[in-house]
């Protein structure tokens, strides 16, 4: 079970396509809320008050950040618990970048008047700002919990969960908010986002279809919409959708790069390299376009062209191990073997263990003669571990394991064609299989656990051994499947993310046999 990201060209390149990720809102904010006054404020607090939380609550709605905050503190001079005054000058204070000031006023509201949900709420804002997620949403259900139906609070909660991972709770938040606001077009963004996660693609395409019927001028789902067309094979499709989302918002970096990978992939790199240059007009540090100009380059024969492109690359973002790798792949391609070893030896010395280097450097290595040198970063004979299993609890064999995960992956809501970032082809491919109902994927979980266990036990780590030197104290399980049809087939790649990758076969085809040297 293999998995690549998008890149603009399948092969040598290793490069990402951005997936348009979560437009206005991918962190929760504080939304200012011209509400009333909390119940029972209002009697006891004098005209002058209520005149200074409305020039606030204006300058809020306004984007006049310091206008509200001076309107804000003068409330508070004349009622220093009036938790209107401590919400207002809070958001304020958080919009001119004092996090900590905003925090501490939205605590003194909350102290005053615990009940106060826009005060909670935007509390819960601030710590998702900083990086605070379990505070934050646990600030967001204590809103709930009083108003079940603030929108705010559960819109802002399914945001934070869409960020954090936590996937299956965040398309309940928004499900619910849409059952009560069918036509909510974030809401339906949002969902869209998570169903594409997922990799249920056509969900994913009914929600973007849908948030652009209610906000046709929604950039951030026209371009996601043209994401999934690319990602299913629908060039033109996709073409169309980027350009309505540059229609919207001739800006939107995410909607012209993708149009730069599309135009890439279906062979126009001029027009490409087009779009990545206006990508950089915008963002002159997205590296992500100057390694895709780099390869375009490549793709067209101009290699030092390319060369210099990829030099550039590099300085705009020194870590990022794919500009080094695809630098080196094209030293490759110039017959100069030696300076890609050169190259990625220089980037391993300071990212050592870093995946895609070092699957390069073993390419490299053999490229310049270095067998040795290869055969030591690679060492299959010692690091690639077959495992016989046991049936995991609740299966009598194992082959009535293998059943039970070959039907629920055949059944899997998340099975798509040939997805255009991955190197499956022809055959279906998965997304995340620990997401959901797991069935009987939760047995193959622990039983790759205990096996990773195993392998780490069986070979402890070595400080010279670059491999080994580098073995993560934690490990994270991701779990995907492919169904193959006739002649189905992975292409090469590598998993730049994994320290550590398996695979698992619980049905194979009967031209495959223990008999068969051919198949072993």
């Amino acid at each position: 079970m293999k998995k690549q990201k998008r890149r603009a060209n399948p092969g040598a390149s290793k490069k990402r396509k951005r997936a348009s990720p979560p437009a206005p809102a991918a962190k929760p904010r504080p939304q200012p809320q011209p509400a009333p006054a909390a119940p029972g404020l209002a009697g006891f607090a004098p005209p002058a008050i209520d005149a200074l939380l409305d020039t606030g609550r204006g300058a809020l709605a306004q984007g006049d950040w310091r206008a509200a905050l001076v309107a804000g503190r003068d409330a508070l001079m004349a009622a220093p618990d009036d938790a209107d005054a401590l919400n207002i000058t809070g958001v304020a204070a958080f919009h001119l970048g004092d996090r900590a000031e905003a925090l501490t006023l939205f605590d003194t509201a909350l102290a005053f008047h615990p009940g106060h949900g826009e005060a909670l709420m935007n509390r819960g804002n601030v710590l998702s700002d900083m990086g605070q997620w379990d505070a934050a949403e646990a600030a967001y259900r204590a809103v709930l919990r009083t108003d079940p139906n603030h929108a705010g609070a559960r819109f802002n909660l399914g945001v934070l969960l869409e960020v954090s991972g936590k996937f299956t709770e965040a398309e309940a938040a928004f499900r619910r908010i849409l059952a009560r606001q069918p036509d909510h077009a974030e809401a339906l963004f949002h969902l869209g986002n998570i169903l594409k996660a997922l990799n249920r693609l056509p969900d994913a395409l009914a929600q973007y279809d849908a948030a652009l019927k209610a906000q046709p001028g929604h950039a951030g789902a026209a371009t996601n919409r043209g994401a999934v067309l690319q990602e299913t094979g629908k060039p033109l499709e996709a073409r169309a959708a980027y350009a309505q989302a540059l229609a919207a918002e001739p800006n939107n970096l995410d909607a012209r790069y993708n149009l730069g990978t599309l135009l890439q992939e279906t062979g126009h790199a001029e027009d490409a390299i087009a779009e990545y240059e206006a990508v950089l007009t915008l963002e002159p540090g997205h590296a992500g376009a100057q390694v895709n100009i780099a390869y375009a380059l490549r793709e067209l024969g101009r290699l030092e062209d390319a060369l210099e492109a990829s030099r550039k690359a590099i300085a705009l973002a020194p870590d990022y191990d794919k500009a080094r790798v695809n630098l080196g792949d094209l030293l490759l391609e110039m017959r100069r073997p030696e300076d890609a070893v050169t190259e990625t030896a220089a980037f391993l010395a300071g990212h050592p263990g870093n995946t895609s280097a070092l699957a390069f450097q073993a390419i490299a290595l053999n490229e310049a003669g270095d067998r040795a040198g290869a055969a030591r970063l690679l060492d299959f004979e010692r690091l690639l571990k077959p495992i016989e299993i046991s049936p995991p609890e609740g299966f009598a064999s194992v082959a009535d394991f293998n059943a039970a995960l070959a039907r629920h992956l055949c059944a899997h809501p998340s099975l798509a064609y040939a997805p255009a970032s991955h190197a499956t082809r022809r055959g279906r491919h998965s997304g995340e299989l620990t997401i959901g109902d797991k069935g009987p994927v939760a047995g193959l979980e622990q039983t790759i656990v205990a096996a990773v266990e195993g392998y780490r036990r069986a070979l402890p780590p070595e400080p010279d051994h670059p491999f080994l030197a580098q073995r993560p104290d934690k490990l994270t399980l991701s779990i995907w499947g492919v169904v193959m049809e006739d002649r189905g087939h992975q292409i090469a790649h590598i998993h730049p993310a994994a320290w550590l990758s398996g695979v698992y076969y619980p049905e194979i085809p009967d031209v495959v046999r223990d008999d068969d040297p051919d198949h072993q």
